[in-house]
């Protein structure tokens, strides 16, 4: 399997077993639950992990990846579901928390549907075939004082399509969320 999206969190539950400050595993909960949901697409459940004026940076992406505020998010995560682009898995290599912020580090890499890419201007053999997005991505997870997220500051290496023509996904190598 390519994509497994249960490897998402698998490192936060690895870090919750055995981190008994109550803050610290309120902030580690609060972040495997959105990632729960965005795995799922449940965009009601994702926005409840969220406080009350929320802001993402996407450094070094188009400003489109920077929503702000729950109106624009929520509009960001239904367009990215409704895209089918939703299917993706968080390697995580590195895990940081702190009483105000969660630090996630490792490999990102999401389907993206064929007619996606061809929107994109990026050309494929088969429109309705999913290929790979690859990167090195962190991400900043930034926790208010009541345990609500207030954003998500990403930062990744390189260009996730370049080459992404190359990396077509067949069956069995996505995975299905077994623990959401």
């Amino acid at each position: 399997m390519k994509i497994d999206p249960n490897k998402t969190w698998k490192r936060v539950e690895e870090r919750l077993a055995t981190e008994t400050d109550p803050v610290l595993r309120r902030n580690l909960e609060i972040v495997r639950d959105h990632m729960k949901a965005e795995a799922c697409g449940d965009i009601d459940r994702l926005m409840q992990t969220l406080s009350a004026h929320p802001a993402y940076h996407a450094y070094g992406a188009p400003p489109e990846y920077s929503p702000e505020g729950t109106e624009s998010i929520r509009s960001f995560y239904d367009a990215f579901v409704a895209s089918g682009a939703g299917r993706l898995e968080f390697d995580l290599d590195r895990l940081l928390v702190d009483r105000h912020c969660v630090l996630t580090e490792g490999t990102m890499r999401m389907a993206y549907p064929g007619r996606i890419l061809h929107l994109l201007g990026i050309e494929v053999d088969e429109e309705n075939e999913l290929y790979m997005f690859e990167t090195r991505m962190a991400v900043l997870w930034p926790i208010d004082d009541a345990g609500k997220i207030l954003g998500e500051d990403t930062y990744a290496e390189g260009d996730g399509f370049f080459g992404i023509e190359n990396r077509k996904l067949g069956p069995g190598d996505i995975g299905s969320v077994t623990d959401a």
